[in-house]
């Protein structure tokens, strides 16, 4: 963030990631979704973008780096904000995101390290989406069990799913802190928060909302490379109350993920009022506690 003229500041952000599904529009379109997302999670209107875009032009037609465009450029502008340019290299993987430009005011910008003892925890999606993708990449390429791969209409429906319209309840109310669900999934981001707040927290596990099907296929053996770094990576830090997959669970690493709220209690029921008058999903999933930098899984 940086301030630009009285209280008016800048966000900006950047990220991109390789494909996710085959289809290369909805690739454009998750991608610049995931993009936009830690702006609305600062409290900033998206106003600008740039594409950031790698591809394997002597290998793939030009037209498939057409549809990742075309998805990107038209979730961009459902967000409101025009891609005004960007740049292109020809890689031997496509890969595809945005380099995003919001504004805010100063004085109500949203920060991950500002959350307080005996706020309540709020998540706007559901997890696990690691998980499924995994397990549909995996199972697409066996040709003799094509009808196990998971249904990914609900995790598509998740991913291309901007957080503008929870994003506006919180920033019209107000919460202390917030950040957005991604590549560490909900115990590292969380514990982002706890640490840069000098707070800690307890998640209620059987209230995180999953994706229909993930703990299956994670029961089958399906859980991405990013997940698996996460639930190593964290696990010194975490007081885990829970049976082991549910911590990988709490682990998996997301895309386009939703926004992690921390309200506190004299805003809660207007955060919850405004959620339900507006048809948006939400989830209260735990407290923030006075163990700084801890996180504790319970049922």
């Amino acid at each position: 963030m940086l301030r630009i003229n009285g209280d008016q500041a800048i966000a900006q952000t950047v990220d991109f990631f390789t494909p996710i599904v085959d289809d290369p529009y909805l690739f454009g379109a998750i991608a610049a979704a995931n993009s936009v997302s830690d702006i609305y999670a600062m409290g900033a209107t998206p106003i600008l973008g740039l594409a950031i875009a790698a591809f394997p032009s002597d290998v793939l037609p030009l037209e498939v780096l057409e549809e990742i465009l075309r998805g990107g450029a038209e979730k961009a502008r459902e967000a409101g904000f025009p891609i005004a340019g960007g740049h292109t290299i020809i890689d031997d993987v496509p890969k595809y995101g945005l380099a995003v430009t919001g504004v805010v005011s100063a004085s109500k910008i949203v920060r991950n390290s500002t959350a307080k003892v005996g706020d309540t925890l709020v998540l706007t999606k559901p997890i696990g989406n690691g998980i499924l993708v995994c397990a549909h990449r995996a199972l697409s390429k066996r040709t003799l069990r094509r009808s196990d791969p998971p249904d990914m209409a609900e995790a598509i429906l998740w991913m291309t799913m901007l957080n503008r319209d929870a994003a506006r309840v919180m920033s019209d109310v107000g919460v202390n802190a917030a950040t957005d669900i991604t590549g560490y999934g909900l115990v590292g981001h969380l514990l982002e928060m706890c640490t840069g707040s000098k707070v800690g927290a307890e998640i209620h596990v059987d209230s995180v909302p999953l994706l229909a099907g993930t703990r299956d296929y994670l029961a089958r053996g399906f859980c991405p490379a990013g997940t698996t770094r996460n639930a190593t990576a964290f696990k010194s830090r975490i007081h885990v109350q829970v049976e082991d997959s549910e911590y990988t669970l709490m682990c998996d690493a997301q895309t386009s993920g939703g926004l992690l709220m921390s309200v506190p209690a004299e805003k809660l029921a207007a955060i919850e009022r405004r959620f339900r008058e507006g048809g948006l999903f939400y989830a209260k999933i735990g407290k923030v506690t006075d163990q700084p930098g801890t996180v504790t899984l319970t049922h």
